[in-house]
C-alpha cells in the first residue's frame, strides 16, 4: 500500500546474482501504473497477477515461477490462491502479508472507515503523527520520504478497498483452491500488521506454509537492516523447493 516496485530494489539484485531472475511491477493505482491514487479493486489486482505470471511462464518456458507479495502485495498473492482461477505458480512467498481484517479491528475503526468511504471517499489521509515505524532502516525511510512516486497519503476509499482485500486474504486459507508451497515471513516488531491476525492466518495455513519469524524484523522485512538474512532464507527456500519439484518429475 502506497509503495511500488522500488520496494525490491535492494533484494532483487542480490537474488539475481544468486540465480533468480526477478521481475517487479507496479500495482494498478500505485507507482507509475495507470490511475495513481485510485483503488483498482482486489479482483483486478489478482487478475493482473495471474496475467503477469502467465507472461513470465511464456518468457521462460519450463522454469518455475514464484509469486512474492509484500504487505498489500502479500494479500493479493494469498487471496489469489483462493481465486476461481489462481495463478499458475510453483510457490507463493508472503512477506508480512496484510491480513488485518475488519473482524480484527475495533468497532470504532470499522464505523469510522465506513462513514468516511461513503461520505468523503476523496479525502486524503496520511499516517503522519501515528509514530509507527515500518522499518529500522532509517536511511531507506528517509529516501522514501523524498520519493515522488511513493504515495505519502491515501484516499479514504483506497483504504476501504485495502481493508476489503485484507478481509479476503484473512479468510483465504480456508478457501485455497490450489496447493502450491507457501513461504510465510514476518517480523516480531511489525507495527503495521498486528500479531494476532498474522498468527491466526498461520494457524489456518498449517502445514501448507513454511514459516520464518524474525525477532528483530519490522514490516518492511526486505529492507530492514538485517534484510540480507531474509533474502537468504527466500533463496534457500526457492532452491530447496525447486530441487524437490525436479526430483518428483
Amino acid at each position: 500500500m502506497s509503495d511500488y516496485s522500488e520496494a525490491f530494489d535492494m533484494p532483487a539484485p542480490w537474488w539475481a546474482a544468486h540465480g533468480i531472475e526477478v521481475y517487479a511491477y507496479d500495482q494498478r493505482g500505485f507507482g507509475r501504473a495507470p490511475d495513481p491514487g485510485l483503488w483498482a479493486g482486489a479482483q483486478t489486482m489478482r487478475d493482473d497477477l495471474a496475467d503477469f505470471v502467465d507472461a513470465a511462464r511464456a518468457k521462460y518456458p519450463g522454469i518455475p515461477v514464484y509469486a512474492m507479495g509484500e504487505s498489500m502485495g502479500g494479500a493479493v498473492v494469498l487471496s489469489s490462491l483462493a481465486d476461481a482461477h489462481p495463478p499458475r505458480i510453483a510457490g507463493a512467498i508472503l512477506v508480512a502479508p496484510a491480513v488485518w481484517s475488519r473482524g480484527d479491528m475495533p468497532a470504532s475503526y470499522r464505523v469510522a472507515l465506513w462513514l468516511g468511504a461513503h461520505t468523503i471517499p476523496w479525502k486524503h489521509l496520511s499516517g503522519e503523527g501515528l509514530e509507527i515505524w515500518p522499518s529500522d532502516n532509517i536511511p531507506m525511510l528517509r529516501k522514501l520520504g523524498h520519493d515522488p512516486v511513493y504515495q505519502h497519503d491515501a484516499r479514504v476509499d483506497q483504504i476501504y478497498g485495502l481493508v476489503d482485500l485484507m478481509d479476503q486474504a484473512r479468510t483465504a486459507p480456508a478457501r485455497i483452491a490450489v496447493d502450491p508451497p507457501i513461504l510465510f515471513l514476518y517480523g516480531d516488531k511489525d507495527q503495521v500488521i498486528p500479531a494476532a491476525p498474522t498468527r491466526a492466518v498461520l494457524t489456518a495455513l498449517g502445514a501448507h506454509a513454511t514459516v520464518k519469524e524474525y525477532p528483530k524484523g519490522y514490516h518492511m522485512l526486505l529492507r530492514d537492516l538485517e534484510g540480507e538474512a531474509v533474502w537468504r532464507d527466500v533463496l534457500d527456500w526457492v532452491q530447496k523447493n525447486a530441487a524437490a519439484q525436479n526430483a518428483g518429475q
